[in-house]
C-alpha cells in the first residue's frame, strides 16, 4: 500500500488523540510506520485513543500546539520522515462558545507547526490538514475547487481560512527555496463520519449514543444537506499525498480537496433513516425527534470538486454510501453490543477497505 512509502519511516501526528488522528495511527501502524503522536489532551470520553489503546502502540508527546517551544522541541527531538497535522478545534458550537480557543487553536496552532518545521535540517514532507469549512461558502450547487476564496461568515470557519493563509505566507515567505528540506501539502476534506467518533453536537455521535442507550434523537437541521464520507476516504488522500510529495517536488505547496462523489449528498434526515436500519428501527420516527431549535448558524450545502486529486495524485473515493452507512454502523454496533477488541476490529475494517479499494484499481493500493 502507498508503494510502502511509510514502512519503517517515522511519521508524526498531531492531533492523533482525536477521531481522525485515531484512525490515521491505526492504519499508519498496519502500514508498519513509526508513529509519533502530539496532543494537548484526550478530548472525549469515550475516545478512539483509549479503545484501541494507541498510547501503549506509539511514542507519545502531552503538548498544546499553541505552545511554539513545546512544537519545536518535538520536531526537533524527533526528526520525523512525515507531519500530519490534524490537531484542531472542529466542534462549530464550541467555536460559538469559545472563540478564542478555536481561533489559537487552528490558526495560531497551525503557525506553530510551521514555525517548528523551519527548524528542520533533514528530508520532511508536511501534510496541513484544514477544512472544506476554508472556503467562503455562498451556498451554491457546484462543487468549491482549491482556487476559489477561503473565508468563513462563522468562527470555526474564519479560523480555518485564516490557518489557510497562513500556510500560504510561510510557503512563499519560508519553504519555497529548493534548497529547503521540507515539503508542504494541504489537504481538505469535511462531514467525514466512521466509528470512534464521540465528539460534541455531531450527528452520528448523537445517534450512537443516544441507540445505543434506547433513548431517541433530537437533531436541529434536518433538511441540512452534507456529502458524507466515511473518514478512511480523506485519510486514504492525505497518505497519497504524502506519498507524491515524498517521491517529487511538482505538487509542492498545492493544496486538494477529498470528498465522496455527488450522489454521496443526502440530508440529515436520509442519513438517519439509513442508519437507523441497522439499530432495527421499523419506522423513522422512532429513531429521531425534530427540535427545529438551531442556536448558531450551519451552512445547508457545502460540496467539494475533486478533479484536482483525480488529475494530479488519482485518487478517487473508494467505498458507495451504501457501503459507507454499513462500515460506520457495524462499528458502533461492534462497540456498544458485542464489545469487541476494538483495535483489531478497526484494523480489519481498514484491511476491508484496502480489500475494496484494491479490487477497484485504487493507485495507492499498488507497493
Amino acid at each position: 500500500m502507498f508503494h510502502n512509502i511509510y514502512s519503517g519511516k517515522k511519521v508524526l501526528v498531531t492531533g492523533h488523540t482525536g477521531f481522525k488522528g485515531g484512525w490515521l495511527t491505526a492504519w499508519l501502524l498496519k502500514l508498519e510506520a513509526e508513529v509519533v503522536g502530539v496532543s494537548r489532551d484526550v478530548p472525549t470520553i469515550p475516545s478512539m485513543f483509549e479503545e484501541l489503546g494507541i498510547a501503549s502502540r506509539i511514542r507519545h508527546h502531552q503538548a498544546d500546539i499553541r505552545d511554539l517551544a513545546a512544537m519545536q522541541a518535538v520536531i526537533r527531538d524527533e526528526r520525523p520522515d512525515f507531519v500530519f497535522h490534524l490537531a484542531a478545534q472542529a466542534i462549530v458550537s464550541v467555536s460559538y462558545a469559545d472563540p478564542v480557543e478555536t481561533i489559537t487553536t487552528n490558526a495560531v496552532g497551525t503557525m506553530n507547526v510551521l514555525e517548528a518545521l523551519r527548524q528542520v535540517d533533514h528530508p520532511c514532507v508536511a501534510v496541513m490538514i484544514t477544512s472544506d469549512k476554508c472556503y467562503d461558502n455562498v451556498e451554491w450547487v457546484w462543487g468549491y475547487r482549491e482556487t476559489d476564496p477561503v473565508g468563513g461568515k462563522d468562527v470555526y470557519s474564519g479560523s480555518k481560512g485564516a490557518a489557510e493563509l497562513i500556510i500560504k505566507s510561510y510557503l512563499h515567505s519560508f519553504f519555497q527555496d529548493k534548497s529547503n528540506p521540507v515539503r508542504l501539502g494541504i489537504g481538505r476534506a469535511g462531514n467525514v463520519i466512521g466509528g470512534g467518533d464521540w465528539a460534541k453536537d455531531r450527528i452520528v455521535v448523537d445517534c450512537m449514543r443516544a441507540w445505543s442507550e434506547g433513548r431517541i434523537v433530537e437533531i436541529r437541521s434536518p433538511s441540512a444537506t452534507r456529502p458524507w464520507q466515511h473518514v478512511l476516504e480523506p485519510l486514504s488522500g492525505y497518505l497519497s499525498l504524502g506519498m507524491a510529495l515524498a517521491k517529487a517536488d511538482a505538487l509542492h505547496g498545492e493544496a486538494f480537496n477529498f470528498g465522496p462523489r455527488a450522489e454521496q449528498n443526502r440530508t440529515v434526515v436520509e442519513l438517519l433513516g439509513d442508519l437507523g436500519k441497522y439499530w432495527n428501527f421499523a419506522r423513522a420516527e422512532d429513531a429521531y425527534r425534530i427540535t427545529g431549535n438551531i442556536p448558531f448558524h450551519e451552512a445547508g450545502l457545502l460540496k467539494l470538486s475533486c478533479d484536482k486529486a483525480l488529475f494530479h495524485l488519482k485518487w478517487e473515493p473508494n467505498l458507495d454510501y451504501a457501503e459507507t452507512i454499513k462500515t460506520v454502523s457495524e462499528w458502533y454496533y461492534a462497540y456498544y453490543r458485542e464489545k469487541r477488541d476494538m483495535y483489531a476490529y478497526t484494523l480489519d475494517q481498514i484491511a476491508t477497505y484496502e480489500g475494496i479499494a484494491s479490487e477497484r484499481n485504487r493507485i495507492w493500493t499498488k507497493t
